[in-house]
């Protein structure tokens, strides 16, 4: 698991993003909150310094478990604890919510849970499971993100396309009216019906548009260039990235009966961003990559955009 990972669990299948420790049932929110490690809360406590002066504007995030410092931030941030993202989920979802995933990041200063949400849909012959992620940071150096994430079933491959037409995430800071901001998320996130109508819209026209051969070959020449100052490592690394992302278009059996078309080619790239090996693998490699399903990954959105355009 990443160094960065400090607790997280998942059920039965290793997740996507392969991160986290197997639990045999999928939990509810209780049994979540124990198996992610997350059954803490965070409290506010005045700052001093070294003589004992009181620092004025700011507070220090304690968890109470184990008194560790998670942030300093000013006395207008306010606190979202663990328990109420799940109450979140609980409230939006309903009875019987499957939470899939949760956990910690960074010894606790950033928290997240993934739901599944209850219904799946059908988009151009494909099951498509959308998932409610919540992202959360106790060290005041992020807002609280909420999105909705789907993910092709048949191949594990995310589609988080930043649709024009629909949103696909929302996120607000620790300030404010936080009670009224959570109830404009759910209001917002009510309408993912929405998203996944305008989806099934886009997925389609993509179908429509055909493309030649070369044409797949100059598009991922276009998202993974060979810079004129490339050295010969550089230049072979690329040339393996690039016939990687054609494998994935041209002999994926999970496309074979989609066609040569738009969206055949941003499904390659969504199978490329999800699970093509990296260059260089870091320490915090699959997090990240976990991190996107809040985000959208910029390389599937570019390669939609391009798509769109043609």
């Amino acid at each position: 698991m990443a160094a960065n990972v400090e607790n997280m669990f998942y059920v039965r299948e290793t997740p996507w993003h392969g991160l986290g420790t197997r639990v045999n049932e999928a939990l509810n929110s209780k049994e979540a909150l124990i198996a992610a490690g997350l059954n803490w809360n965070v409290v506010q406590e005045p700052i001093y310094t070294e003589i004992e002066e009181l620092v004025e504007g700011y507070k220090a995030n304690i968890r109470d478990v184990d008194r560790k410092v998670l942030g300093v931030v000013t006395d207008r941030y306010k606190i979202v604890q663990n328990q109420e993202a799940f109450a979140f989920t609980d409230e939006l979802l309903g009875e019987g919510v499957r939470h899939e995933t949760a956990g910690s990041l960074q010894g606790g200063r950033r928290v997240w849970l993934l739901a599944h949400l209850p219904q799946e849909y059908i988009i151009s012959g494909e099951r498509i499971s959308p998932y409610l992620v919540f992202f959360n940071s106790h060290d005041g150096s992020g807002a609280i993100k909420v999105a909705i994430t789907l993910i092709r079933v048949v191949c594990q491959n995310t589609l988080n396309l930043a649709l024009s037409t629909a949103k696909r995430s929302w996120s607000m800071i620790h300030t404010g009216d936080i009670k009224g901001k959570m109830q404009e998320a759910k209001d917002t996130l009510f309408m993912a019906e929405k998203y996944m109508d305008s989806l099934g819209k886009e997925f389609e026209t993509l179908r429509r548009k055909k493309l030649t051969d070369q044409q797949v070959l100059d598009y991922i020449e276009i998202l993974l260039p060979l810079e004129e100052d490339s050295t010969p490592q550089q230049i072979r690394n690329m040339k393996r990235l690039q016939e990687d992302m054609k494998m994935r278009y041209f002999d994926a059996p999970d496309l074979k009966d989609v066609g040569k078309n738009a969206y055949a080619f941003v499904n390659a790239v969504s199978d490329f961003a999800t699970h093509a090996e990296p260059l260089r693998r870091t320490a915090n490699y699959k997090e990240n990559l976990f991190a996107r399903t809040v985000e959208g990954n910029p390389l599937i959105d570019k390669a939609y955009q391009m798509m769109k355009a043609a």
